[in-house]
Order: C-alpha cells, then structure tokens, then sequence
C-alpha cells in the first residue's frame, strides 16, 4: 500500500516478530532460551530487502534473488538448536546471505566468534548493515562459498544456510577436531534433511536430523557430469 495513502497503516514488526516465535518457533520443539530471546528480538525484516519487508515473518523461505532465498524462520530456529552452540566457539556461517543466521549466532548470549562467509556482494551489504547495528561483533568474509574461510579456521561449528547436495570438502577440512557441519542436505531420493556431518577418516558421516522444504544453494550445486 502506498505510504501516501489515508488508509495506510505502517506495519507492527515487533509484533509480528513476537507472533512469529509463539507461533512458529516454540511450536517447532526450540526451547533454547538464547535461541528464543535472539528471535524475539532481532529485527528479521532488516534481512530482507524493502519490497519484501511486509513477508519477513512469514512462515516460508523468502526469494531474495539470484537463486538465493532467506530460510523460513521455523528452520532457522531447529537449526540453531540441534547446533548445541557452546560459549567461546568458533562459527562460520557459509551462505551467510542477508545474515539473519549469523546475526542470531552473535547476539544469542553464548559469547561465539562469528565469521559469515557471502559471495554475493548485494546480499551481503543488506547483511553488514543489518550487523552493523544489531550484531557488530560478526566478521564478514568474500569469498566464493566452496572454498570456505580458511583463513579465519579451524571452526568448532559450520552452519550452511541453504540446501546442499554434500558439504564443499575443503569447508569439512576447516573444522577444528570434534567440530560439526549443521546444514540442510539434499540426497539422492530428493529429500532434503538438516543433518550433522563430522569428519571421518573416510570423509565425512551425515546424521539426519528433520526434514524440510529448502532450496538448494545454487554456487554449491555440484558441476554436471560430463556423459559420453
């Protein structure tokens, strides 16, 4: 509606934001007490861009171009969840996007070291404004997705924000020993499940946790197989 307009009536996003926790995160088994006061107070439409503002607390994964989509709020929190972060860890966020996931991380209480990791660059200016208030402490990377953030390793936690058919090897040679990968896997049956990968000596080992409906991170769609 147009701001112009005798009838306009500006949005309630803190309400909204309250509407979304009691209505979508609590019913979802999150019982994270840093989980839930971290979404109840960080403003989820500063991670859109403006035109989307009105569907921030939607209950859907929200487009925000170039094939790349802000998780549905629900997800996000059953993914902070299982992710079981302990004070003083280090994070790294891949596909940090419009950095909600990794503002979360920041401000949830648990005294993280947050690294977000984003290859496109309009994603991320929405993302470092949106921390720059609400998260500061968030280190931002550039950088393409699969090669990870070296540099700023090894990491006790990896969150991939957005669906993956396997995790990028050199993000799993990042972790620190006994560290974890949190991210939405996609298999070959087609389903797509938030699952715990660890290292291995073969590679990696994937436990699915949940199922859910989120779309592929199309940097890390791996290339297609050349057929004869």
């Amino acid at each position: 509606m147009d701001k112009t307009d005798p009838d306009y009536v500006p949005l309630d996003f803190a309400a909204a934001r309250q509407r979304m926790v009691d209505a979508q995160i609590r019913p979802a088994q999150v019982s994270n007490p840093d989980v839930i006061a971290a979404m109840r107070a960080l403003p989820r439409e500063l991670a859109v861009p403006d035109a989307l503002r009105a569907f921030a607390y939607a209950d859907q994964n929200l487009p925000l171009g170039e094939g790349r989509y802000l998780t549905e709020p629900r997800v996000t929190g059953r993914m902070l969840q299982v992710a079981e972060a302990v004070r003083g860890q280090r994070v790294l966020v891949v596909g940090a996007g419009t950095g909600y996931l990794a503002a979360l991380l920041s401000t949830m209480g648990e005294a993280l070291e947050v690294f977000a990791l984003e290859s496109e660059r309009r994603l991320a200016d929405i993302g470092r404004a949106l921390c720059f208030t609400w998260a500061p402490d968030v280190h931002w990377r550039d950088g393409a997705l699969v090669h990870g953030a070296p540099d700023d390793g090894p990491y006790d936690l990896v969150m991939i924000d957005g669906a993956v058919r396997e995790v990028p090897p050199a993000v799993l040679g990042q972790l620190a020993q006994d560290g974890r990968v949190i991210a939405p896997v996609c298999a070959g049956d087609g389903v797509t499940s938030v699952s715990r990968i660890v290292r291995t000596a073969q590679g990696s080992a994937v436990q699915p946790l949940f199922d859910v409906a989120v779309p592929l991170l199309p940097e890390l769609e791996p290339a297609p197989a050349f057929v004869f």
